[in-house]
């Protein structure tokens, strides 16, 4: 098992960066014996299919990173320090977030609904080796590519596509939206990135919410400094657009829903070779 893939341009051409954290679907033989799920449950936990959903990406001049291992197995959208004590051995309890409590930790303790991973606990060597094989080397590379695109082109994007349950999504006028940007309300992306970005979701007859109910998470968090010119968005797209969630397969007309974004994804990737003072006009 590899901690990443990278997809690289040839050549990069824009400051704009695609990931796809939690699409990996290759799971260790080890963690199916231990957990007490069977893999179609596990599976509830990926943005299954969003990887490619990128495929334009190359072509369009931006590089794409993705997860090399499940969410269930290890979450590189959180920090190395959100262990969870109710997994974890030797971890000592003491004030949790929400994400720990819930068992969405690093380590994940559950996937969706709730539903526990394992019978018992793990120990902190294996958890902690999880980490070193595949959460650090996943980092290292995201931190390297932002900072090459910063010296490259001047400031550095990174689209960070995630897909969301439909029935996560509450409905608003009888409506719900499709895609929800997450930019942990203007912190971690430059306003005029988020607007051309909705633009051209709102342009491929998708609607756009922000930031609810995603706001954006660890990597939005800690990648997301515009004061240096470091920009972040999360973007949830609904799954039930591409996605037969019970069985965990695309759609029959998943092609048709590939077409749109090869197009989402090629306007997106341009974005990042306007200068930023002429971003507001692409959005308007």
């Amino acid at each position: 098992m590899l901690a990443y893939q990278f997809i690289a341009a040839a050549p990069a051409t824009t400051a704009v960066l695609f990931a796809s954290p939690h699409s990996a679907r290759s799971y260790p033989a080890d963690f199916l014996q231990a957990s007490q799920l069977d893999e179609l449950s596990l599976r509830s936990s990926e943005d299954a299919y969003v990887d490619l959903l990128l495929r334009a990406a190359p072509t369009a001049g931006a590089n794409v990173l993705l997860g090399g291992v499940p969410r269930a197995y290890v979450d590189y959208n959180r920090s190395a320090s959100e262990l969870d004590p109710a997994l974890i051995s030797g971890i000592a309890v003491r004030a949790m977030n929400a994400r720990i409590s819930s068992g969405l930790g690093v380590i994940p303790r559950v996937v969706a609904g709730g539903r526990a991973i394992y019978s018992g606990k793990i120990t902190r060597a294996q958890a902690q080796d999880r980490l070193r094989k595949y959460w650090q080397p996943y980092h290292d590379k995201l931190a390297g590519l932002m900072a090459d695109n910063a010296e490259e082109f001047g400031r550095a994007i990174l689209i960070d596509m995630h897909s969301m349950p439909r029935d996560a999504i509450a409905t608003r006028n009888n409506l719900r939206p499709d895609v929800v940007l997450g930019d942990r309300f203007g912190a971690s992306c430059h306003s005029d990135i988020v607007d051309a970005i909705a633009a051209i979701f709102t342009s491929a007859g998708l609607r756009v919410a922000r930031n609810a109910p995603f706001a954006g998470a660890y990597i939005a968090q800690r990648y997301g400094l515009p004061s240096v010119g470091q920009h972040v968005v999360q973007v949830e797209i609904d799954r039930g657009l591409y996605l037969d969630e019970a069985r965990v397969t695309p759609r029959t007309d998943f092609a048709q829903f590939q077409a749109l974004m090869d197009n989402v994804v090629t306007a997106m990737a341009e974005i990042g070779r306007a200068a930023p003072k002429m971003v507001a006009l692409a959005a308007e």
